[in-house]
């Protein structure tokens, strides 16, 4: 607690600030609609709705980092990955495009989380994209956003039993209703190593149909990204390469000034043509499989917004509907260190509806408050099997399998619901100091179907050299209710406003996530019976948040930081393990977790319009509480870290001056740190003590990336250039034996040109 004593101190040495404006950076080109410059300064100010109403960044007592599309512009971030390396705290935990997840503050055993509902959840406007940490994850396309969001800490009140330790917000831009409007941005890229080249165009379209009365948008992308890692197994060169392409529209109708009603559908084809895991033991940039590794996604999104403004408050109804098609086909024969072919295919399809109703009052008075109610459906179809080759089983005398070597399969329907009702009161005790309590209870469910399939001795006949016909065994269907969980979240605030110029709040915050039930529930090992017993699942997590924050502008706004220091007490983590024998995943809970940490993001305007900022965090989280029978299923060890770096962060800056002709000019650079950090717990599941081959880290590694640019009229170009120190470095370890390609790296040296034009 000593860092959190010291970040209190430092604190009150800051209280005789002055007020409050974001951390973006000018760039020449069109303001956003939820900005405004200051007028004694470059320096802008954003308007989130983190708190579901709008209101300055600075006011709002959480801890958010906060994107401008002008911002993801100029550096051209395109996707989670750029956000997770501008926002302090938060690591992205990236395996393969539509494979990933996001640890924020450490409140991650893994980052992997399979088969666990995400830490934190990512939202494409109302609509939860994450579903759970093993399946296919839509990175979405961030080209024309009105802005993202992302607020670092437990947001359950508002956003429900995902948010254990943050909430991503991906918010869409809605059609301008006055005028007629269109852009275009490309990017062509190459990275020398690989040979590879990157293009990526983005095109939008704006036209009202009635002035003041109806408009539509309309957004098209496609991205083709050559690969630059090498699969030695397929003889594929950047066999990697991503094929990303879809378009969303947007019809805003506002009949009077006090109703709109936004209709939104999107679609979205994400088609990696395989994984970007390599091992660093066969060369750089390689890695191995016997077939592509598949996460692709077809994603659909509708969404339904009907606002009313009362005199009082203001009414909001959100429908969503999600559609995504995914594959999951996964070369496994790591798990047998290649001595057999293993190989999965799943095929899923989720099916999510989402309503979510708010009632928000307007501001005065001595009572603000939030009132809502939420319901998500959502019903997941997963076909799988597992297989062997029609060449092995042949050369090793095995028979009896389908042709195409089909030893395992599985097909279930599940279907799960979270309804809850949730409510936030911000009570205005004086003019400078407000107090909020905010409580969601939420009610949750799950059902599955399982039809009937079939298994087989497969690995016991391969390992041990039966030449014999094969049976396969059939399993029987079965229907089986999950009992229904009920679970609250709360918050309790204090935020001090002295000034326009400065906020200091103190947080006490939990979030949870809903049980975890294991599909192979009771199984014994086919290769060795005398192998743990899958348990039944895990129980919900629990999650308390201690936070203190301060947010402030000196010097005629030409500084400003944000600052938070926290504590979290995690207990019953829910945790992903392995059975030794045969890999098959599972999960339990163990004792708890401690996670603490600071948090700054700093900005700075020495001269006119030169722009220098700062994000950082320094994070320590480790297990703790721990008992024998747990440290033996799970691996893991008392103070064991989890998976965050101690220090992670960004530099950045800008640089905004006039060339010949009065032609405005900019330049700008971005550094960015991560340290290392393990992945996965020391120790082997199921084997008290013995070190785990998989356990490792990643590296310490530092990024720097420059771009400058020029605007002609209503063209600007910028030239940049990405990883600039070619680095090698391992951001992500797959924590399962799996795989035989374990390792992340990031992209080498990438140059390029973007053009961006108003049209």
């Amino acid at each position: 607690m000593n860092r959190l004593a010291y970040a209190a101190s430092l604190m009150a040495l800051l209280a005789g600030a002055s007020t409050a404006v974001a951390q973006t950076v000018p760039v020449p080109a069109a303001q956003d609609s939820d900005q405004k410059r200051d007028n004694s300064t470059g320096l802008e100010e954003i308007v989130v709705t983190a708190t579901r109403r709008a209101e300055r960044l600075q006011d709002v007592p959480i801890s958010i980092t906060a994107f401008s599309q002008d911002e993801l512009t100029q550096k051209g971030i395109v996707g989670v990955e750029g956000i997770a390396r501008e926002t302090p705290g938060v690591v992205l935990d990236h395996r393969s495009d539509n494979n990933l997840s996001v640890t924020t503050r450490g409140i991650s055993v893994n980052g992997y989380e399979a088969g666990l509902q995400s830490t934190t959840t990512v939202y494409l406007d109302d609509l939860p994209l994450t579903t759970i940490g093993n399946s296919v994850t839509l990175d979405p396309s961030l080209f024309d956003v009105e802005r993202v969001e992302f607020l670092r800490g437990p947001q359950g009140t508002l956003f429900g039993s995902g948010s254990l330790s943050g909430a991503l917000r991906i918010l869409t831009k809605s059609p301008d209703l006055n005028r007629v409007d269109a852009s275009v941005l490309t990017d062509t890229g190459y990275t020398p190593d690989a040979g590879a080249v990157r293009q990526r165009y983005n095109g939008m379209v704006n036209v009202p149909l009635v002035d003041d009365k109806l408009g539509v948008r309309v957004v098209g992308f496609y991205r083709h990204e050559d690969g630059y890692v090498d699969n030695v197994g397929t003889g594929v060169k950047n066999s990697n390469t991503l094929k990303d392409w879809g378009g969303r529209g947007i019809i805003l109708w506002k009949p009077t000034d006090r109703l709109s009603v936004r209709l939104m559908g999107l679609y979205e084809d994400s088609h990696p043509e395989d994984a970007s895991l390599v091992t660093p033991s066969l060369g750089d940039r390689k890695r191995y499989t016997t077939m592509p590794d598949l996460y692709t996604s077809k994603s659909q999104l509708y969404n339904a917004t009907i606002d009313y403004q009362f005199d009082w408050a203001h009414l909001t109804s959100s429908t969503s509907y999600g559609y995504q098609d995914g594959l999951f086909d996964v070369d496994l024969a790591g798990t047998f260190a290649l001595a057999l072919p293993f190989n999965l295919f799943d095929h899923g399809i989720w099916k999510t509806v989402v309503q979510e109703t708010r009632l928000v009052s307007e501001k005065g008075g001595r009572f603000d408050w939030t009132v809502g109610t939420y319901y998500l459906h959502r019903d997941q179809y997963l076909a799988a099997r597992e297989a062997s080759t029609p060449a092995y089983l042949g050369t090793h005398g095995i028979t009896g399998l389908p042709a195409d070597g089909t030893f395992y399969s599985n097909v279930s329907n599940s279907s799960s619901y979270e309804l809850a009702g949730f409510g936030e009161l911000t009570y205005h005790i004086t003019d400078t100091l407000s107090a909020i309590g905010g409580l969601r209870y939420g009610k949750y469910a799950t059902t599955v179907d399982v039809a009937p399939g079939f298994n087989s001795l497969y690995f016991a006949y391969a390992l041990g050299g039966i030449r014999a016909p094969l049976a396969l065994t059939p399993t029987p269907a079965s229907s089986t209710d999950y009992p229904a969980a009920e679970k609250a979240s709360w918050k309790a605030s204090l935020t001090y406003e002295p000034s326009h110029d400065l906020t200091l709040y103190a947080t006490v915050s939990t979030g949870y996530r809903t049980p975890v039930y294991n599909a192979r529930a009771g199984s014994v090992s086919t290769v060795n019976p005398n192998d743990l017993v899958i348990p039944t699942g895990a129980s919900s997590d629990d999650l308390t948040n201690y936070e203190i924050g301060l947010k402030g502008r000196w010097w005629d706004g030409r500084l400003t930081a944000n600052l938070a220091a926290y504590y979290i007490d995690w207990q019953n983590l829910q945790v992903q393990a392995n059975r030794v024998s045969d890999s098959v995943q599972f999960a339990t809970n163990i004792g708890g977790a401690e996670s603490k940490g600071l948090e700054a993001e700093v900005t700075l305007e020495p001269v006119r319009g030169l722009v220098l900022g700062l994000n950082a965090a320094l994070n320590d989280a480790k297990v703790t509480g721990l008992s024998a029978q747990e440290a033996q299923i799970s691996g893991a060890v008392n103070g064991a870290s989890l998976a965050s770096p101690h220090l992670q962060g960004s530099f950045f800056g800008t640089y905004g001056y006039t060339l010949f002709g009065n032609i405005p000019g900019f330049s700008g650079f971005q550094v960015q740190h991560v340290g290392s950090f393990p992945v996965g717990f020391p120790n082997t599941p199921g084997a008290l003590g013995k070190p785990s081959a998989l356990y490792d880290h990643t590296d310490s590694y530092t990024l720097l990336n420059l771009q400058t640019g020029a605007t002609f009229g209503k063209v600007t170009a910028t030239l940049y250039g990405e990883n600039l120190t070619n680095s090698r470095a391992i951001t992500y370890v797959h924590p399962e034996a799996f795989v035989y390609s374990r390792y992340a790296i990031v992209r080498p040296l990438t140059f390029g040109l973007r053009l961006a034009a108003d049209l």
